[in-house]
């Protein structure tokens, strides 16, 4: 039985790669904040060598927009590499190396620093997920006029489905850079929007803003996409759906 240590274990996706980890019978970890036993702050280092010992793999899916993702990542390795981990994967974003976007910038220099670690390192890029074009729908319908940036596709992706490749990589040898994970469709924004418009019952219209900057204008181009890698299944539409059919607690 491997025992694999889960960063972020509590969130989007570290709580469906524990769940898809465990029912594979390996013996998980979860790290976050607030989860005990092992509660750490990847950004103060504290703690992480009690919850790293006897660990044979890290999924590294903390990440935060705050900042601080490097300095948590320098201690993570410097953690695993006492403990003699074999096998370290992260999950970062598809585009990072060409939009730059302070974040994808971030999420590039911590690829780096894992392929520079000398330990056994996994890298999976994927395209955005379900639930954050969800959320950015979300706060563009919040005004009277549904503002979106023009000339922007995304590719989202099942999150369920990422956790699984995860899973399988963290099971697998270390495999360096891995080939590009997109999701089933690239669509529009308006398109993205008119389909949450109607699963939501709300009604808005639609405003194109056209903006400046060299991070506009790589997503414009699609630097954060992967056409040639759709392997994903799950479309919006049938998110939106499931998401509505699930009792809220």
């Amino acid at each position: 039985m491997t025992t694999i240590l889960v960063t972020g274990g509590t969130g989007t996706l570290g709580r469906p790669v524990v769940e898809r980890l465990s029912a594979d019978g390996h013996d998980v970890r979860v790290l976050s904040r607030r989860s005990q036993p092992y509660a750490v702050d990847l950004r103060e280092g504290t703690g992480l060598d009690a919850a790293m010992a006897g660990a044979d793999v890290i999924v590294h899916c903390a990440s935060t927009q705050r900042g601080g993702d490097e300095q948590a990542a320098g201690h993570l390795i410097e953690a695993a590499r006492r403990a003699g981990v074999r096998h370290l994967v992260y999950i970062s974003i598809v585009g990072v190396d060409r939009v730059p976007l302070g974040y994808y910038k971030t999420k590039l220099a911590v690829e780096r620093r894992i392929e520079e670690s000398g330990l056994g390192w996994t890298v999976l890029r994927t395209t955005q997920f379900h639930d954050l074009v969800l959320q950015i729908l979300q706060g563009a319908a919040k005004f009277p006029v549904m503002p979106l940036p023009s000339g922007v596709s995304d590719q989202p992706i099942e999150v369920g489905e990422v956790a699984a490749r995860l899973a399988e990589l963290a099971a697998a040898p270390p495999a360096g850079r891995v080939e590009d994970m997109g999701g089933p469709e690239v669509r529009t924004l308006p398109d993205l929007a008119r389909t949450y418009l109607r699963a939501s019952g709300k009604r808005r219209p639609l405003m194109p803003l056209r903006l400046a900057g060299k991070t506009y204008r790589e997503f414009r181009a699609g630097g954060h996409l992967a056409p040639e890698q759709a392997v994903g299944k799950g479309t919006f539409e049938e998110f939106l759906a499931a998401r509505a059919g699930t009792p809220r607690g």
